[in-house]
């Protein structure tokens, strides 16, 4: 048993304790990584997934504009030149589907790898009928979790940059412990006796006692050594500190930024694709009258393509934000009930 006289054991236990806490706040910040990692593919399959539906639409729209087109061509009200150009917007849509599987295979696989099986083990039972209400689940609200020491509480690598940075402060106090000497104690109890029958008597009972001191007196140079050591690893841990709350505070200004900017431009975009909805339906309907002509349906067509592609990625990037949110403030809170939204409950 050794005294602790200047206390080099004890800090050392502390040392100890705190590099497990921040081993252990590592971990839990592992978990919320690949979680969050999960949920962002998860966003992005049904996003994809939307993206796909809305070009199968636009598929099966373009196919009855060039039924309608041919059949007026028979009819001599249009030409060869008005079907070619029908029939190429016609591919142009087809053309956007491969890509868009590629993308939608690539983040199921990876999906599947974060949960931890055979890539293509979830893809049957995420493969739910084309509906774009219900593809892509809303962003949930964070109550209460946006204060700066509130991050500060849930960041796991905050929390174990910090732990670190306690551990190297101990093991700056055992290094010091060093320059004072060491006393130990010893002991032993045991039996003496030259003949088996008074083996176990009282009189063959030795106890013995013996105490140590060590004083590393004439190595003081060494301990100098260590002492400047565990004074550098707290400057080195103290500077990784201050930058994992720089970082922080970074990551959680974009994601904030990020999931604002997403859901106005969200807005905008559904305004946009109900506004070229109309003006698609009111072009086809003058072109059936002869009003105007093709080109003017052909570009409706296409502009309200685009809008209703960039509405579903704007909505799967609103809901990335707030995953990434989630994952920049450390997670770990119950997250509100979501308001009153058709999109939200068919999710759930």
């Amino acid at each position: 048993w050794e005294i602790d006289i200047a206390g080099g054991l004890r800090r050392g236990a502390a040392a100890a304790r705190a590099e497990a806490e921040a081993a252990s706040a590592d971990h839990v910040g592992t978990r919320v990584t690949v979680a969050a990692d999960a949920a962002d593919a998860y966003l992005q399959v049904r996003g994809y997934q939307s993206r796909l539906a809305v070009a199968v639409d636009q598929i099966r729209t373009d196919e009855r504009l060039l039924d309608l087109v041919r059949e007026r061509r028979r009819y001599g009200a249009a030409d060869d030149r008005q079907v070619a150009q029908a029939d190429a917007l016609l591919r142009q849509a087809r053309a956007t589907v491969p890509l868009l599987r590629i993308a939608l295979e690539a983040q199921l696989n990876r999906l599947d790898v974060l949960m931890g099986v055979q890539p293509g083990t979830y893809a049957a039972e995420l493969a739910a009928p084309a509906q774009d209400a219900v593809r892509i689940p809303s962003p949930p609200g964070i109550a209460g979790a946006t204060e700066p020491l509130e991050m500060l509480r849930r960041r796991p690598d905050v929390l174990a940059a910090e732990r670190r940075l306690a551990a190297s402060n101990e093991r700056i106090g055992a290094a010091l412990a060093d320059y004072y000497p060491k006393l130990s104690l010893s002991g032993a109890l045991g039996f003496d006796s030259i003949t088996t029958n008074g083996l176990f008597s009282a009189r063959s009972f030795q106890p013995v006692g013996t105490a140590g001191l060590r004083w590393r007196l004439f190595d003081f140079g060494k301990i100098d050594a260590e002492v400047k050591q565990a004074r550098g690893g707290y400057a080195e841990a103290l500077a990784g500190y201050r930058q994992s709350i720089l970082r922080a505070a970074e990551d959680v200004e974009n994601a904030m930024t990020a999931m604002a900017q997403t859901a106005e431009r969200r807005q905008e975009l559904q305004a946009e694709v109900a506004s070229l909805q109309r003006a698609r339906e009111l072009s086809e309907q003058a072109y059936r009258l002869g009003a105007i002509t093709l080109t003017d349906v052909l570009d409706a067509d296409r502009q309200l393509l685009v809008a209703r592609d960039g509405e579903d990625e704007a909505r799967t990037n609103t809901s990335r934000a707030a995953v990434t949110l989630f994952r920049s403030l450390g997670g770990g809170w119950t997250v509100p009930p979501p308001p009153s939204d058709p999109v939200a409950r068919s999710e759930r």
